[in-house]
């Protein structure tokens, strides 16, 4: 049943709450911006990689050290972000991008690709701190919870737009205008992103009772203890906490669909436009997977969870399915709607999340949160890239990762029955 007072879920909705409310506004043009920069710099990084080593080893490693970073980093991220004002978080990370993207100008030869390893590495770093903090903010600029799932419908719908929309402009910019032309573009998103931020006003209460924030307390893992101890003590919110790791086991595609591109589905001997069609379809996927999870479940906590369930076997059977797609059209429509289930599934954890997590735990919980889903999505990439260059058909790893996709489904059917008899007793 759907709950009382719960908003309609529709483009309207959408308007009402940027119209309404002026800092969730300016947190979401700062979002299209700076996303839509990133898909451009992320088809022209993964071009130039295969370009100059032409082993998809390279992308692998690229996608790790865009991952990976961010576990290491997520408990003083957590820390740091539930200690200090977010919104400066967020701009400082900004504006450090800027120079981060714009060294990737220097990377000319293969002898220089260890500049683009050390500029992922340090880029990530900043999205560790980043990201956090705007998902934790959310639920302090919308005017009640019943707006949280719209909200983050919304922002998830936003990342699937400017994910088709920059995947597809980014093949064409760089086809066109060529790797610099993207990297600027970029740097300028960031630039806007951090104006944009700026002009927020509002009040962050999570840290008023708490002593200064020193340098000191960096080495104190007080907090980190405190937040663990959060999650662990609560079973349902220990288990919405893992769903993103359950995601990240289908992470192979950051692998798979430049390899698709460039190897299987090329176009006119170029790969550059097929990868930029596949990740164009992934957000096309996404953005109707956000949409319709806000639509179907609205603020129903228990369609919520069980949507999860088939989010998760929905992505399985696309990837499934891609493995055997005999043109690039129907890849396109596999990997569609293989993100379609994906973005369901981030939503509606998030949205849960969102609900059972304190505002002073927040910044800690997700990044945590997002630290799993890199952590899988890390290990499962890396393998990806190994395995492709040791041979192994790429179809074959669609395979592979479309049935890998079964396990959360398993897992998690398992926790919310768990769930379910506890409650009964």
């Amino acid at each position: 049943m759907e709950a009382a007072g719960a908003p309609s879920f529709s483009f309207a909705a959408y308007l009402r709450l940027l119209r309404d409310s002026r800092d969730f506004r300016l947190l979401w043009i700062a979002q299209v911006v700076s996303e839509l920069g990133d898909w451009l710099y992320a088809v022209a990084v993964y071009s130039l990689l295969l370009r100059l080593t032409g082993r998809a080893e390279s992308v692998g490693i690229a996608v790790v050290l865009q991952l990976l970073p961010q576990v290491l980093v997520a408990p003083t991220a957590g820390v740091l972000n539930d200690r200090l004002n977010r919104r400066a978080i967020m701009i400082a990370a900004d504006i450090a991008r800027i120079f981060i993207v714009l060294g990737m100008m220097l990377v000319t030869t293969a002898e220089m690709v260890w500049l683009v390893w050390v500029l992922l590495f340090l880029e990530t770093v900043m999205w560790a701190l980043f990201e956090p903090g705007r998902t934790a903010l959310i639920p302090n600029i919308v005017r009640s919870k019943d707006q949280l799932l719209v909200a983050n419908a919304l922002s998830s719908s936003t990342w699937a737009i400017n994910l088709a929309l920059g995947s597809g402009i980014g093949g064409l910019v760089l086809w066109k205008f060529g790797q610099t032309a993207v990297f600027v573009i970029n740097a300028v998103s960031f630039a806007l992103s951090a104006l944009l931020l700026a002009a927020m006003r509002v009040r962050e209460t999570h840290a008023e009772n708490l002593p200064p924030f020193r340098l000191r307390d960096l080495f104190d893992f007080r907090p980190i203890w405190e937040g663990i101890q959060y999650v662990r003590n609560h079973a349902a919110r220990l288990s919405t906490l893992l769903v993103k790791a359950g995601m990240g086991l289908t992470g192979a595609h950051w692998v798979l669909l430049p390899v698709f591109g460039e190897r299987v589905f090329p176009i006119e001997g170029s790969g550059a436009l097929s990868m930029s069609l596949l990740f164009s379809a992934r957000g096309v996927g996404a953005f109707i997977g956000s949409f319709a999870s806000g639509y179907w479940a609205k603020n129903d906590e228990r369609k919520m969870r069980t949507g999860i369930t088939f989010a998760f076997l929905i992505t399985a059977a696309a990837y499934t399915a891609l493995g055997f797609a005999p043109s690039l059209w129907l890849a396109c429509a596999c990997v569609a709607l293989g993100h379609a289930g994906g973005s369901m599934a981030w939503v509606f954890s998030t949205t849960l999340l969102h609900k059972m997590t304190d505002d002073e735990f927040r910044g800690r919980v997700f990044s945590a949160d997002f630290a799993g889903l890199f952590l899988t999505m890390s290990a499962v990439s890396f393998a990806a890239g190994e395995l492709v260059d040791a041979g192994v058909p790429v179809r074959t790893l669609a395979v592979c990762s479309g049935l890998l996709g079964i396990v959360p489904a398993i897992q998690w059917s398992l926790a919310q029955r768990h769930g379910a008899s506890h409650r009964a007793r």
